[in-house]
């Protein structure tokens, strides 16, 4: 089954750092523009980072300096580094892949950043 597993959240308290994974199954994400998404309770969903099949990266500036998206050399897994964590970084991560038509979700990670 073609599916995108989200992993590496949990509880951090604030300065903090977690690294989540965005791991493909059955396919790999050689071709694929990534994304990492947010939603915290009561919020919309946001963008956080972006990076393109050909590496280039953009980022929401609330994480700009902190987070940082980079591909895994077994091309299937793409990370999401994050650095001094704020209690409003805390939401529902999810990573998401798209090479047209294809488009891929995981089912998310809990972060909560919290003392």
């Amino acid at each position: 089954q073609l599916q995108l597993v989200e992993s590496g959240g949990g509880l951090v308290q604030p300065g903090g750092s977690l690294r989540l994974s965005c791991a493909a199954s059955g396919f790999s994400l050689d071709h694929y523009a990534i994304s990492w998404f947010r939603q915290a309770p009561g919020k919309q969903r946001e963008l956080v980072a972006h990076i393109t099949s050909g590496g280039s990266t953009n980022y929401a500036d609330s994480v700009k300096g902190r987070f940082t998206i980079s591909r895994g050399n077994a091309k299937n897994t793409v990370y999401l580094q994050m650095n001094s964590l704020k209690p409003e970084d805390t939401a529902v991560y999810s990573c998401n892949g798209v090479f047209v038509p294809l488009n891929y979700w995981g089912q998310g990670t809990q972060v909560t950043v919290s003392s």
